[in-house]
């Protein structure tokens, strides 16, 4: 199960992490802002794309959205989004719970700078209705994120 292998990762990597599920889904970054009152922003997506042969994820603040001209120039080439059957396949987590946490194999994560603005975001945890509060940086650090200024 998806949201277990999160439970795994932050008992391995950060303990102190606590996982937050709600009665309601959080599937959505609208959803997730209203079920843990925040602002839309401050929702952490995680966003599951390919670049030729290479699948990554990409986390970005909740009303970013990907700048094509900035992504190509950072990866060259245009990302396509996977659609849901692949991303359950590469991350084990639905669309609506899609993290950087417990994934079954390594994957490049980067980190946008539109989340620079905020000391707390809040990613999914590996379901629909699950997510953590976690400081900015320290979401990079335990991910291995590497930086990037992919969005508008």
């Amino acid at each position: 199960m998806s949201l277990e292998s999160v439970r795994a990762f932050f008992s391995a990597h950060a303990p102190d992490i606590e996982i937050i599920e709600t009665e309601a889904s959080s599937s959505t970054v609208t959803l997730a802002a209203e079920a843990h009152g925040v602002e839309p922003a401050q929702i952490a997506k995680t966003i599951c794309l390919r670049v030729g042969d290479e699948t990554m994820l990409v986390i970005a603040s909740g009303t970013a959205r990907l700048d094509n001209r900035k992504f190509k120039d950072t990866f060259g080439g245009k990302g396509r989004m996977l659609g849901p059957e692949e991303v359950l396949e590469v991350t084990s987590h639905p669309v609506g719970g899609v993290c950087p946490f417990g994934l079954p194999a390594a994957l490049p994560i980067y980190c946008d700078a539109s989340l620079k603005r905020f000391d707390e975001v809040i990613p999914a945890a590996g379901s629909p209705n699950s997510a953590v509060r976690i400081p900015t940086g320290r979401l990079a650090a335990i991910t291995g994120a590497k930086w990037v200024d992919v969005c508008q």
